[in-house]
């Protein structure tokens, strides 16, 4: 079992083990543009490539899609008053974001994710 309180920094944890959101704007990925893969910061999972992400203007970063739909878990989340999609890591079923049917990709999805959930693996 791993232990996420040691391996992620405070702010990780709280997005990732807690469900809580960073600031809009404030992500190290927000306005990243480099060519690679996006990973679950938790475990190391591949969730998405940069070729599907967009800006949004939503202040997370936002891609139209992962990188296999196997990869992730949406769930039903009913917090704060609302009713959206979240999206989870399949793997480590850390807290990444939500998903809204707003997207400009064939799927017409936006998935919207924490940067702090996320580390990068430049494409070689």
């Amino acid at each position: 079992m791993t232990d996420y309180k040691n391996k992620l920094t405070l702010e990780q944890y709280q997005v990732c083990r807690l469900k809580g959101t960073e600031a809009p704007g404030s992500g190290k990925y927000y306005k990243h543009n480099q060519k690679g893969t996006y990973l679950c910061i938790a475990c190391g999972q591949e969730l998405f490539p940069s070729d599907t992400k967009f800006d949004s203007g939503s202040g997370w970063p936002s891609f139209t899609e992962p990188i296999n739909l196997k990869n992730i878990e949406l769930k039903q989340d009913t917090s704060h008053g609302m009713t959206r999609t979240e999206v989870t890591c399949k793997n480590c079923d850390s807290h990444l974001g939500h998903v809204f049917p707003d997207g400009p990709g064939p799927n017409g999805q936006r998935y919207c994710i924490n940067s702090v959930a996320l580390d990068f693996k430049h494409k070689d």
